[in-house]
C-alpha cells in the first residue's frame, strides 16, 4: 500500500438486513489478463506485486483497514418491468471499501468470486468473455466521459463453464470492478417490499451523508426528496451521456441502477454502427424495450419505482415533482453532451438543436459510421481536412451533406488543441463495434493470443487522454 490508500468499511453502517456475509470459491488457477494500474495509484493499490495482487483480488484475502470479510448485498429489482423478489449478488460481492485521491468513498465489488444466498441455481462465476467485454465497455465508456464503474481486475481462474449463450466449454475469470456506490434502486425496492420503512430510512441516510450531504433535510421526509432530487439528475446525465457516446446497455432493470448515477453492469452491451432508435444490444430484449432510442424513458421508469418506494417516508406529491424535473435535466445534458462528442463550443439553443436535427437527420438517412462521423468531424471547422481524408469522405462530398457541413462551421471548436494529439493522425478511431469484440475475442479464444486485446486497450486510453472529456460533477 502506499499513502493514496485510505481503507474504509463505511456499508458496516448499515446492519444485516442489507447484505450477508459470505466466503470466496476457491479457484484452482489465477491468471492476472487485467490489470487498472492507473486506477490503482489512484486508490493506493499501484505498488501491490502480482502475488499481492492475486491475493487480493483472486483469492479475496482482506485488504487491511477495509472489510474483514466479504458481505452479498441484497436488492430486488423490476426485471424488463416485472417484479423479481429473487435476486440480489448472486455471483459477487463487496470486497473492500476505500476512499480516492478526491475524497469519495468508492466500493471494490466483485463478478463470478463464488456462490452466495442470493445464487438460487447459479454456479456464481464468470466466463472469461464476459469479463473482458466489461473491460472493453468501461474503459470506452471512460473515454467518452461517462460516470463509469472501472474495470479494475480481470484474473482467469481455469475452470471450465457451461454457457447457452456460448459455445461451452469456456474459460472462467474473476473480475474486480470499482465503483462509487453499489446502492441499487432495487435495494429500496427490497426493502419497500417487505415494508420496512425503518430500514429505507436508514439507507437514505446512509446515500446522503456518503454521496449527497447537500440532500439531507430538516426530517427523514424531507432527506427522502432530496436524496431523490440529486438521484434524478444523475440518472438523466447519465442516460444522456451514454445517447452521447452512441452506447445501448442492454438490460437497465432497476437492480442495474445505483444512485450515485454511475453506469455498470456490462452484459449484452453494443455501441451503435449508425444512429438506429431501435438499436437493441440484448439478443432476448423482443420488444426492444431497452433499445437505444428509449433509455431516457426507461431510466425514468425506474426512477418512478425509486420513488415508490420512498413513498414508506413522504408523501407522494414532492416526489412526483422531483420526477417532473427528468425531461429537462435530460434535454439540457443532451444537448450539452453531444457537443461535447462533437468536439464544439454551445452557440446558443437553438443553433445547438438545429445542428442536432440536422446532424441526426443525415445520419439516420444514410446510415453513416456512428464512431467514423464524431471521430472525422471532432473540433468541426478544426478537423475538415481531416474529415475530407476520411474513409467515408465520399459521404461529406455529397449535396445532402452541405446543410450538415454548415451546421458544423456555425459552432467554433472546444480546445482545438486536442486535435494535435496522435490519436487525431490515424484514419479510423477506436471503436467497439460488434465485429471488433468478437474479433478481439477470438484470438484469445482460439490461440491464446491477447495482443491485440491489449493493442485495442491501449488505442482506448489514446482516444481517453485525447478527447479529454470533461468530467461529471460527481456525487
Amino acid at each position: 500500500m502506499t499513502v493514496a490508500y485510505r481503507p474504509e468499511h463505511a456499508v458496516l453502517e448499515l446492519d444485516s438486513r442489507f447484505y450477508r456475509e459470505v466466503a470466496p470459491a476457491d479457484f484452482p488457477q489465477h491468471a492476472v489478463r487485467w490489470r487498472n494500474q492507473r486506477w490503482a495509484e489512484r486508490v493506493g493499490l499501484g505498488a501491490l506485486s502480482e502475488a499481492e495482487w492475486i491475493a487480493h483480488f483472486g483469492k479475496f484475502d482482506p485488504l487491511k483497514g477495509s472489510l474483514e470479510t466479504p458481505l452479498a448485498l441484497a436488492y430486488h429489482g423490476h426485471q424488463f418491468q416485472v417484479y423479481n423478489p429473487q435476486i440480489g449478488d448472486g455471483r459477487g460481492f463487496l470486497f473492500a471499501q476505500l476512499r480516492d485521491d478526491a475524497g469519495r468513498l468508492l466500493d471494490l465489488g466483485t463478478k463470478g468470486s463464488g456462490q452466495t444466498p442470493f445464487s438460487r441455481s447459479g454456479d456464481g462465476r464468470l466466463t472469461l468473455k464476459g469479463g473482458v467485454r466489461e473491460i472493453m465497455a468501461a474503459s470506452m465508456l471512460e473515454a467518452f466521459g461517462v460516470y463509469t464503474s472501472k474495470a479494475f481486475s480481470l484474473i482467469e481462474t481455469g475452470e471450465q463453464l457451461h454457457r447457452n449463450d456460448e459455445p461451452s466449454p469456456t474459460r472462467s475469470s474473476v473480475l474486480v470492478r470499482l465503483s462509487h456506490s453499489h446502492v441499487r434502486f432495487g435495494t429500496f425496492q427490497r426493502l419497500a417490499h417487505g415494508g420496512d420503512a425503518d430500514g429505507i430510512g436508514k439507507l437514505v441516510e446512509y446515500c446522503t451523508r456518503h454521496f449527497y450531504p447537500q440532500a439531507a433535510g430538516a426530517d427523514m421526509a424531507a432527506s427522502a426528496v432530496g436524496l431523490l432530487r440529486e438521484v434524478v439528475q444523475a440518472t438523466a446525465e447519465l442516460a444522456a451521456s451514454w445517447m452521447a457516446a452512441g452506447f445501448v446497455h442492454g438490460v437497465l432493470n432497476t437492480d442495474n441502477m445505483v444512485v450515485t448515477g454511475e453506469s455498470f453492469d456490462y452484459g449484452p452491451w453494443r455501441f451503435l454502427p449508425y444512429s438506429d432508435p431501435s438499436f437493441t444490444a440484448a439478443y432476448f430484449d423482443a420488444r426492444g424495450l431497452y433499445a437505444f432510442g428509449r433509455q431516457p424513458s426507461a431510466a425514468l421508469w425506474n426512477l418512478s419505482q425509486l420513488a415508490e418506494s420512498l413513498t414508506l417516508l413522504t408523501d407522494v406529491a414532492p416526489l412526483e415533482q422531483e420526477l417532473s424535473r427528468f425531461e429537462l435535466f435530460y434535454r439540457e445534458a443532451f444537448r450539452r453532451r453531444m457537443l461535447g462528442t462533437l468536439g464544439l463550443q454551445p452557440a446558443g439553443e437553438e443553433a445547438d438543436l438545429e445542428l442536432l436535427k440536422t446532424l441526426f437527420g443525415w445520419m439516420g438517412a444514410t446510415r453513416a459510421s456512428w464512431p467514423q462521423l464524431f471521430f472525422d468531424w471532432f473540433g468541426g471547422a478544426a478537423s475538415e481536412a481531416r474529415a475530407a481524408a476520411s474513409p467515408i469522405a465520399s459521404l461529406y462530398a455529397a449535396p445532402d451533406f452541405a446543410p450538415v457541413r454548415s451546421a458544423l462551421m456555425s459552432h467554433a471548436p472546444k480546445r482545438p488543441e486536442r486535435l494535435a494529439h496522435d490519436y487525431f493522425r490515424g484514419e479510423v478511431p477506436a471503436r467497439l463495434l460488434i465485429e471488433d469484440v468478437e474479433s478481439t475475442w477470438a484470438e484469445i479464444a482460439d490461440s491464446n493470443n491477447w495482443m491485440p486485446f491489449y493493442r485495442l486497450m491501449e488505442r482506448i486510453e489514446m482516444a481517453r487522454e485525447a478527447l479529454a472529456m470533461e468530467a461529471v460533477k460527481h456525487p
